[in-house]
Protein backbone atom coordinates (compact mmCIF):
# COMPACT_ATOMS: atom_id res chain seq x y z
CA UNK A 1 0.00 0.00 0.00
CA UNK A 2 0.80 3.51 -0.84
CA UNK A 3 -0.44 5.56 2.08
CA UNK A 4 -0.59 5.57 5.47
CA UNK A 5 -3.19 7.12 7.32
CA UNK A 6 -3.98 7.64 10.65
CA UNK A 7 -7.00 8.92 12.73
CA UNK A 8 -9.67 8.55 15.27
CA UNK A 9 -12.78 7.38 15.45
CA UNK A 10 -15.72 8.09 18.27
CA UNK A 11 -18.83 5.76 18.66
CA UNK A 12 -22.19 7.96 17.98
CA UNK A 13 -24.39 4.80 18.46
CA UNK A 14 -24.03 1.75 19.82
CA UNK A 15 -27.84 -0.89 19.73
CA UNK A 16 -26.45 -4.69 20.61
CA UNK A 17 -28.89 -7.20 21.15
CA UNK A 18 -28.81 -10.89 21.55
CA UNK A 19 -30.15 -12.85 18.63
CA UNK A 20 -33.97 -12.99 20.42
CA UNK A 21 -34.04 -9.03 20.71
CA UNK A 22 -32.94 -8.12 24.49
CA UNK A 23 -30.77 -5.62 25.39
CA UNK A 24 -27.04 -7.41 25.57
CA UNK A 25 -26.22 -6.05 28.64
CA UNK A 26 -29.16 -7.97 30.42
CA UNK A 27 -27.74 -11.30 29.25
CA UNK A 28 -25.17 -13.12 31.35
CA UNK A 29 -22.84 -15.51 30.23
CA UNK A 30 -22.05 -17.48 26.51
CA UNK A 31 -24.37 -15.39 24.11
CA UNK A 32 -24.56 -14.22 20.08
CA UNK A 33 -25.69 -10.59 19.66
CA UNK A 34 -26.20 -7.93 16.80
CA UNK A 35 -24.90 -4.60 17.13
CA UNK A 36 -25.96 -1.07 14.78
CA UNK A 37 -23.37 1.59 15.59
CA UNK A 38 -22.58 4.88 14.11
CA UNK A 39 -18.48 5.83 13.94
CA UNK A 40 -17.73 9.49 13.17
CA UNK A 41 -14.18 9.30 11.58
CA UNK A 42 -11.39 12.01 12.18
CA UNK A 43 -7.61 12.62 10.78
CA UNK A 44 -6.78 10.99 7.55
CA UNK A 45 -9.89 9.42 7.19
CA UNK A 46 -13.19 11.90 8.07
CA UNK A 47 -16.37 10.91 7.04
CA UNK A 48 -19.02 8.71 8.90
CA UNK A 49 -19.62 4.81 9.13
CA UNK A 50 -22.56 2.63 9.45
CA UNK A 51 -21.59 -0.66 11.14
CA UNK A 52 -23.14 -3.70 11.95
CA UNK A 53 -21.15 -6.24 13.82
CA UNK A 54 -22.06 -10.26 14.33
CA UNK A 55 -20.79 -11.13 17.82
CA UNK A 56 -20.16 -14.56 19.96
CA UNK A 57 -19.39 -13.78 23.81
CA UNK A 58 -18.42 -16.94 25.69
CA UNK A 59 -19.09 -17.04 29.44
CA UNK A 60 -15.48 -15.89 30.40
CA UNK A 61 -16.88 -12.20 28.37
CA UNK A 62 -14.05 -13.04 25.61
CA UNK A 63 -15.99 -11.98 22.08
CA UNK A 64 -15.41 -12.86 18.49
CA UNK A 65 -16.81 -10.36 16.15
CA UNK A 66 -17.49 -9.61 12.56
CA UNK A 67 -18.60 -6.27 10.84
CA UNK A 68 -19.45 -4.60 7.53
CA UNK A 69 -19.59 -0.18 7.88
CA UNK A 70 -20.15 2.07 5.20
CA UNK A 71 -18.34 5.19 5.46
CA UNK A 72 -19.02 8.08 3.65
CA UNK A 73 -16.52 10.71 3.69
CA UNK A 74 -12.83 11.73 2.26
CA UNK A 75 -10.27 9.94 3.05
CA UNK A 76 -6.89 12.01 1.47
CA UNK A 77 -8.68 14.63 0.25
CA UNK A 78 -10.72 12.45 -2.01
CA UNK A 79 -14.06 12.37 -1.09
CA UNK A 80 -16.45 9.27 -2.09
CA UNK A 81 -17.73 6.27 0.24
CA UNK A 82 -16.39 2.61 0.88
CA UNK A 83 -17.28 -0.96 3.12
CA UNK A 84 -14.79 -1.73 5.81
CA UNK A 85 -15.01 -5.19 6.38
CA UNK A 86 -14.30 -5.67 10.39
CA UNK A 87 -12.67 -8.93 12.23
CA UNK A 88 -12.03 -8.98 15.94
CA UNK A 89 -11.77 -10.31 19.27
CA UNK A 90 -12.75 -8.63 22.81
CA UNK A 91 -11.11 -9.57 25.86
CA UNK A 92 -9.72 -7.68 29.23
CA UNK A 93 -11.43 -4.42 28.14
CA UNK A 94 -10.19 -4.33 24.82
CA UNK A 95 -11.32 -4.93 21.20
CA UNK A 96 -8.80 -5.73 18.41
CA UNK A 97 -9.74 -5.19 15.00
CA UNK A 98 -8.35 -6.11 11.37
CA UNK A 99 -10.06 -4.38 8.98
CA UNK A 100 -10.21 -4.49 5.03
CA UNK A 101 -11.44 -2.20 2.45
CA UNK A 102 -14.15 -4.60 0.19
CA UNK A 103 -12.74 -4.39 -3.56
CA UNK A 104 -15.00 -2.59 -5.59
CA UNK A 105 -16.63 -1.05 -2.93
CA UNK A 106 -15.39 2.62 -3.57
CA UNK A 107 -17.62 5.04 -5.17
CA UNK A 108 -17.05 8.74 -6.26
CA UNK A 109 -13.30 9.67 -5.89
CA UNK A 110 -12.91 6.83 -3.90
CA UNK A 111 -13.33 4.58 -6.89
CA UNK A 112 -10.52 1.76 -6.97
CA UNK A 113 -9.74 2.64 -3.17
CA UNK A 114 -8.26 -0.50 -1.78
CA UNK A 115 -6.61 -1.40 1.80
CA UNK A 116 -6.23 -2.34 5.04
CA UNK A 117 -6.20 -1.02 8.46
CA UNK A 118 -6.09 -2.25 12.11
CA UNK A 119 -7.43 -0.88 15.59
CA UNK A 120 -6.81 -1.91 19.14
CA UNK A 121 -9.22 -0.01 21.40
CA UNK A 122 -10.49 0.15 25.12
CA UNK A 123 -13.67 1.76 25.94
CA UNK A 124 -12.90 5.60 26.16
CA UNK A 125 -12.80 7.80 22.90
CA UNK A 126 -11.55 8.94 20.87
CA UNK A 127 -9.99 5.83 19.11
CA UNK A 128 -6.88 5.60 17.21
CA UNK A 129 -6.40 3.96 13.81
CA UNK A 130 -4.59 3.22 10.79
CA UNK A 131 -5.33 2.54 6.75
CA UNK A 132 -2.89 1.58 4.50
CA UNK A 133 -4.32 2.35 1.32
CA UNK A 134 -4.13 2.63 -2.60
CA UNK A 135 -6.46 4.42 -4.94
CA UNK A 136 -5.80 2.35 -8.62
Amino acid sequence: MNTHATGTHDMKTWDEKTWDGKPANEVNGAKLTRASVTNSFHGDIEGEGTLEYLMIYRDDGFASYVGLERVVGRVGGRSGSFVLQHVGTFEGGVAKTTFTIVPGSGTGELRGLKGEGRFAVGHEPPFPMTLDYDVE
